[in-house]
């Protein structure tokens, strides 16, 4: 017999069983990749930036607790429309997930106005507090009936700054005759009227443009957005002020998030908590070092006069305005008690 023909013979000759088995596990795989879901995921800042460094993490997470099963893409800078239109689109399941501005939730949900009146929040410990309390679950059931979206966690990007090209800003006073940008958001525009300010509302994706161009002089956001949107290219002065602590929840549809099967939404949970604490310890990680470097890179810094007491209290003038939108005095108090504070006046 040729030698050859033997091998050849019995190199083709598989036990069943391990056929078998090879079939199983390519049907299994195949199986597995054919039910793997792909959600997309807007938000409005740049890479680099507290909303990315959300994103990012919580994309992570959510794909090592299910095994592979969902993978998120993050599109960032606004490419999938701008933060109030995609609450609209997560609300009407058009869209996966979204990380914005709070104060773009607002007009959806007036009570998560609470979160958004001047110097109610002053430091990211407050932030916390917040959030992740009664308060804070309050929150997520409010956006669930108002706004058919569903809070799943939180980006802690840092007290809002004032920035400007015109001057360094220490007293209200000092703002007179700049233009602002500011947030489409009620509480805002009437915070810096307060002041004294006719404020320019205007979208986020026409702001870096605006200030470019000239059509506005300043406007405020932390010092991780400022950094990450390359506000310095534009900007010479920041006031290193805190009327308005920024908040940028994550968001899913109500719709979608019910559509999930009991361990999916164990997992989304979990991974949404998980990338809220690790913004939170990023932000503390990171602030100081990226305030020193816009410093160092010609930015002039300005303390807010008398520690901001003028501010202060000209801007919490306006509380009782927004009484009846977030819901009625005793919410503003039940937030500045769960801080250790009075109640408002």
């Amino acid at each position: 017999m040729n030698p050859a023909s033997v091998t050849s013979r019995t190199t083709h000759r598989f036990p069943r069983t391990l056929v078998t088995a090879s079939v199983a596990l390519a049907a299994v795989t195949l199986a597995s990749h054919a039910s793997a879901t792909t959600w997309k995921m807007a938000l409005g800042d740049a890479a680099g930036g507290t909303q990315y460094e959300l994103g990012t993490t919580f994309a992570t997470l959510i794909e090592e607790k299910t095994d592979g099963d969902i993978t998120v893409d993050l599109f960032p800078n606004g490419q999938l429309g701008s933060e109030q239109d995609t609450i609209n689109n997560a609300s009407m399941g058009l869209l996966d997930l979204s990380v914005l501005a709070i104060n773009n939730i607002t007009p959806f949900s007036p009570t998560v106005g609470v979160l958004t009146l001047p110097y109610v929040i002053q430091s990211p410990e407050d932030a916390r507090t917040l959030t992740q309390g009664e308060i804070g679950q309050e929150m997520v059931d409010n956006t669930v009936r108002d706004a058919g979206v569903r809070i799943l966690g939180w980006a802690y990007s840092g007290c809002r700054r004032l920035t400007n090209s015109a001057r360094p800003v220490a007293s209200p006073e000092d703002l007179d005759g700049l233009v602002i940008r500011v947030p489409k958001n009620e509480i805002m525009i009437a915070a810096y009227q307060a002041w004294g300010v006719n404020p320019n509302p205007l979208a986020w994706s026409e702001t870096f443009t605006a200030l470019q161009q000239g059509v506005v002089d300043g406007q405020d956001n932390p010092y991780i957005t400022i950094d990450a949107m390359k506000f310095h290219e534009v900007q010479d002065y920041v006031t290193d002020s805190c009327y308005v602590f920024s908040l940028e929840p994550l968001v899913m549809g109500e719709g979608q998030f019910q559509s999930l099967s009991p361990e999916q939404q164990e997992a989304v949970t979990e991974a949404a908590a998980e990338a809220t604490e690790h913004s939170y310890e990023y932000l503390i990680e990171q602030e100081d070092a990226i305030k020193q470097r816009l410093e160092d890179g010609g930015m002039e810094i300005t303390e807010p006069a008398n520690d901001e007491q003028e501010w202060i209290e000209m801007a919490t003038a306006i509380w009782p305005d927004f009484y009846d939108s977030i819901g009625g005095k005793e919410k503003l108090d039940a937030a500045l008690s769960a801080l250790g504070r009075d109640a408002a006046p």
